[in-house]
């Protein structure tokens, strides 16, 4: 039997979850694109390129 790893990068994963969030309440697009941006900054800034789930 084969065990597969399975390796999903965070931005993806979190711009995906912002998309179906906007598409369900649109006026929390603010809201989400600014949690986004501070997210994928922090990411940046900290060398979260590297983090996998």
């Amino acid at each position: 039997m084969t065990i597969h790893n399975l390796h999903i990068s965070l931005a993806p994963l979190i711009s995906l979850l912002a998309g179906i969030l906007i598409l369900v309440a649109p006026r929390l697009l603010r809201y989400i694109v600014a949690i986004y941006l501070i997210v994928i900054g922090i990411l940046g800034l900290t060398g979260g390129r590297g983090i996998h789930f």
